[in-house]
């Protein structure tokens, strides 16, 4: 009974992965708004019924795949911090970390962050960190008007990076990631007071 059960658990592990590897490779050609769950699962060489067993639609499908990919992303910023701690990194090798995994094939990151990624995913990825770039920015402010100039400074420069990374995906990537996370990093250092 166990080994049926693991087989199972493997069985639907991989249709959700062929699903989600599906839904990434017709982004890369068109937006969400004209990709229907039928293209989906026929590209993934699964059947209707399967693809409706685990997701409602391909909206469903796409949350879950943002979902995940901001848990990552959450996780290598959490390693950070705590190595900050410890001084075991600095932002620099954050930086280039988090563009590795963006340069990883196997991200989804680099379709949501494209012109065909859901508005709405990218929203809440830049808010997501312009809110940690502002705690940060906050624990410096003295007065309220530092308060003010560190919130803008935290939108202008999260907003850039990701404009900056979003070129970079889509020239290919042409730009090797070590002279980008400098770059990127020295852009920090000269916005942020």
């Amino acid at each position: 009974m166990i080994k049926r059960e693991a087989k199972t658990h493997r069985s639907v592990r991989r249709t959700q992965r062929d699903l989600r590897n599906s839904l990434i490779e017709l982004m890369k050609e068109k937006p969400i708004l004209r990709i229907s769950a039928k293209e989906i699962y026929e590209a993934a060489d699964i059947g209707r019924t399967t693809f409706y067993a685990h997701y409602k639609d391909q909206y469903d499908l796409l949350e879950e795949i943002e979902t995940e990919t901001i848990t990552q992303l959450e996780e290598l910023f959490n390693r950070y911090v705590d190595s900050v701690k410890h001084k075991k990194k600095n932002i620099l090798d954050l930086t280039m970390e988090a563009l590795n995994y963006i340069a990883d094939n196997g991200s989804p990151l680099q379709v949501l962050l494209s012109e065909n990624g859901n508005l709405l995913f990218q929203k809440k990825f830049f808010s997501q960190y312009i809110t940690r770039l502002q705690k940060i920015m906050q624990n410096k402010s003295a007065n309220q008007e530092d308060a003010y100039l560190y919130e803008g400074y935290s939108i202008y420069t999260v907003h850039g990076s990701i404009g900056l990374i979003q070129y970079w995906l889509k020239n290919k990537m042409h730009i090797p990631i070590p002279t980008l996370a400098k770059m990127l990093n020295n852009l920090r250092k000269d916005i942020l007071p």
